[in-house]
């Protein structure tokens, strides 16, 4: 047996690599993938810091917002100024305003520099300028509630103005207000002093989260709280309209409805409904439900008929998705057994469909809560609502505002008060939304069935 030599065709090349070495091709890939992963990771950095400083900046501006600087007094309930017939007559009592509980005020700090043994050279006028115009108010309505307690000494805690708030808050310095006409250094001088006797104190301010709105001259007295009213109001308008409606159409027209050319219209308009910018439905509401119909201006039913047309295109199209992820074997082996086309669909084929539903109609009314376009044009940042409802009735049909419109409200305002109330409504607004997001999230995986 003799060997042959090889041929030169079938001799390895010098130039070809080995099998434990890349070759120079997947070298160039592998770090085109490299090069893409680094990409993607730098994507997501870049996202998660900007979500940092959203999130910083929102809290560091709004929580300011909840706490609130207030002012203890002992007031005396003067029966010469506020029962002079001494009758305790409750109509009487309500004759009397806020200007003759003034003087009450004024004397209140009069016995508490005496008491705490302090001084100052501001007038009386000058030191009740310290507090919130909103403290006649408290007194009156205390003293209509209470009008037993005229001709006796009560202790009081009313809001400060937003200028002596600003400055325990260090956003009002002696140097900002040199041409300051609401507040004098010598007034900030006065509530050092209160402060550091204890009179004047921070804290939290409950009333922000459920008080209702204030106007331009009481930015310390504004709340949500009304507003939030007005924003349930709307989102139940929407969820008793948009479930079943958005629900009933997605199921005729996945299920039931013929494909032809009039479905197929109907379809498309779906799709492009849920890309026109939201301010164009609240010209419709305008036109339709106030100038047409003549609903009240301002009421959260209209702003909730207006939202439920905007939310209708989400609710459908993810009520649709959630249809058509159903296996049609489902829909097959209901009717093989006997069913009917309608007990099939609504016996297997809706039970099996209901997580992505609930996840579209929640996503849809988080939406709809976060939205102010639409509000603008019917009214409902125009309006201050200083009360909150007492019925449902007037829960839907008197003037309101909601979250979102109140926050606009107060972000053009020109009081730095009203502004850092703006932040702090946003604190809630997103609370809210990150929470109807999460149980939209635990709905979906409760309830989701997997094949």
């Amino acid at each position: 047996m003799t060997d042959h030599s090889q041929s030169p065709d079938t001799q390895p090349s010098k130039h070809a690599g080995s099998l434990l070495s890349p070759s120079p091709g997947t070298i160039k890939r592998n770090r085109a993938e490299a090069r893409f992963k680094g990409y993607g990771i730098a994507a997501i950095a870049v996202g998660l810091l900007m979500l940092l400083v959203l999130v910083f900046t929102i809290v560091s501006k709004g929580v300011g917002a909840y706490t609130q600087t207030f002012i203890t007094l002992d007031v005396e309930l003067l029966e010469s100024k506020l029962d002079k017939k001494g009758n305790r007559n409750l109509d009487d009592i309500k004759k009397v305003t806020t200007f003759g509980y003034a003087p009450l005020i004024k004397n209140a700090f009069a016995t508490k520099l005496e008491e705490l043994g302090l001084e100052t050279d501001l007038k009386a006028k000058d030191q009740a300028k310290i507090v919130s115009k909103s403290a006649a108010a408290q007194l009156r309505e205390y003293v209509i509630a209470n009008p037993d307690m005229i001709g006796k000494t009560v202790t009081f805690k009313f809001l400060t103005n937003s200028r002596v708030d600003g400055y325990m808050k260090g956003r009002v310095s002696r140097e900002s207000i040199a041409k300051d006409k609401s507040i004098s250094v010598a007034q900030l001088d006065f509530v050092d002093q209160l402060v550091a006797a204890g009179v004047i104190k921070k804290t939290f301010n409950l009333d922000f989260i459920l008080g209702a709105d204030a106007s331009d001259q009481r930015p310390e007295a504004a709340g949500m709280g009304v507003s939030m009213v007005g924003s349930l109001f709307m989102m139940l308008v929407v969820l008793a309209l948009a479930l079943p409606i958005g629900v009933a159409a997605s199921i005729y027209l996945e299920e039931f409805a013929p494909q032809n050319w009039l479905t197929d219209i109907i379809e498309v308009n779906i799709s492009n409904l849920a890309a026109v910018p939201s301010i164009v439905f609240g010209i419709l509401g305008l036109a339709v439900f106030i100038n047409y119909m003549h609903l009240p201006t301002s009421a959260p039913l209209v702003g909730g008929l207006v939202l439920t047309l905007m939310t209708l295109p989400t609710i459908i199209i993810s009520t649709r998705a959630s249809l058509k992820s159903v296996p049609p074997s489902i829909r097959d082996a209901a009717l093989g057994v006997g069913a009917s086309k309608m007990q099939s669909v609504f016996h297997h084929v809706l039970p099996l469909a209901a997580p992505g539903i609930l996840t579209g109609t929640i996503i849809g009314l988080a939406q709809a809560l976060g939205e102010t376009a639409p509000l603008l044009l019917i009214g409902m940042v125009g309006f201050i609502a200083s009360n909150a409802p007492d019925s449902l009735s007037s829960g839907l049909l008197s003037p309101n505002s909601a979250m979102p419109a109140q926050i606009y409200e107060w972000a053009k305002r020109a009081d730095p008060a009203f502004y850092e109330r703006a932040w702090g409504g946003i604190i809630i607004l997103l609370v809210f939304l990150v929470t109807m997001n999460t149980v939209a999230v635990i709905l979906r995986r409760r309830f989701e069935r997997r094949w």
